[in-house]
């Protein structure tokens, strides 16, 4: 397993690490069997980064990770989150209010059975709370030893250039893919300033760049990708001319489209990590596979050059969260 530095410290994290959300029936089916194996399997494999968040299944999802890889913690490099959350009709909230952040950190160490968190991130930036206090608060968390490294979930430049300003931020993370671009706008090239590690999920588009399904008949009825509107009916279609150009261009090397989405996000750059998600022990091998694949700048140019010519339809998440995002 290639490892990149978190950060500016010598903390190696896995360059392929594990996108936890999926394990409890996020996407289709719940398999714990199957979950449990694959986790275990990734950290004999060195995939260290293992990525959940308190929102995801309401903390069951922490508590599964927890309890599958808690005998071997000195393997883990364990990353959480706090700031998504619900108000009492259901509606999306974000709460960076330090008493919230301090409170979800005691529940998600109480999940995971950990007395530390290794990487703490804020999901989302709460407009309605100075950046500077929230990340005070997180400072002060790893003062007392219940988090070690503090990151930040697609904020802006300028909060994470103002979140550095009161302490260290370790991680940045946000969607990043051959169909995602956004970071390339100014946030890769603040984090390689700043020193902090960039974190790519869903760098298989949710498993769409890498083939897995092409229209919402293919997937299961509760899979919570149906509502997204990149892969709703009237954009479906034209996007699957983007995961053919993957494909196609994954025949001509030899490897599969997930391995060629995932080696295209790792050239970007040595402080670019990335977290697809898996269920399955055959997808892990597949995605720590994607390490063996060599692409020239020529093939990355050309990639991108292709997939540019094919521009997304539909936005990458529902209103909501697209409105939550930090600009």
């Amino acid at each position: 397993m290639q490892t990149r530095p978190l950060g500016r410290s010598t903390t190696p994290i896995s360059a392929v690490g594990f996108g936890c959300m999926g394990l409890v029936g996020w996407y289709g089916t719940r398999d714990d069997r199957e979950g449990r194996a694959t986790l275990l399997e990734a950290l004999d494999r060195g995939v260290t980064h293992l990525d959940t968040a308190a929102s995801y299944q309401l903390g069951d999802n922490e508590r599964f990770v927890g309890s599958v890889v808690r005998e071997r913690r000195k393997d883990v490099l364990i990353a959480s989150k706090y700031g998504i959350t619900r108000d009492a009709a259901g509606a999306l909230k974000i709460d960076n209010r330090p008493q919230s952040i301090r409170a979800s950190v005691d529940s998600s160490l109480q999940r995971l059975g950990f007395d530390c968190i290794d990487l703490f991130y804020l999901h989302r930036i709460d407009p309605t709370v100075a950046i500077e206090e929230s990340v005070g608060a997180l400072a002060d968390l790893v003062k007392q030893g219940r988090i070690r490294f503090i990151g930040l979930s697609e904020c802006s430049v300028q909060t994470l250039r103002r979140a550095c300003a009161v302490h260290p931020v370790s991680a940045v993370q946000t969607e990043y893919s051959l169909w995602a671009r956004e970071p390339e706008d100014g946030m890769l090239a603040a984090c390689r300033e700043l020193g902090v590690s960039f974190i790519a999920y869903s760098p298989l588009g949710r498993g769409f760049l890498a083939g897995n399904f092409r229209t919402l008949a293919d997937l299961p009825e509760r899979d919570h990708r149906r509502p997204l509107p990149r892969y709703q009916d009237a954009n479906i279609a034209h996007n699957a001319r983007i995961a053919d150009v993957i494909r196609d261009f994954a025949q001509r090397k030899g490897c599969t489209p997930a391995q060629i989405a995932l080696a295209w996000v790792l050239a970007q750059g040595d402080g670019v990590t990335t977290i697809p998600g898996m269920k399955t022990r055959a997808h892990l091998r597949e995605n720590v596979g994607a390490l063996d694949v060599r692409l020239t700048l020529a093939e990355q140019q050309e990639l991108r050059a292709q997939v540019a010519a094919i521009p997304a339809q539909g936005d990458r998440h529902g209103a909501a969260m697209m409105q939550a995002i930090d600009r």
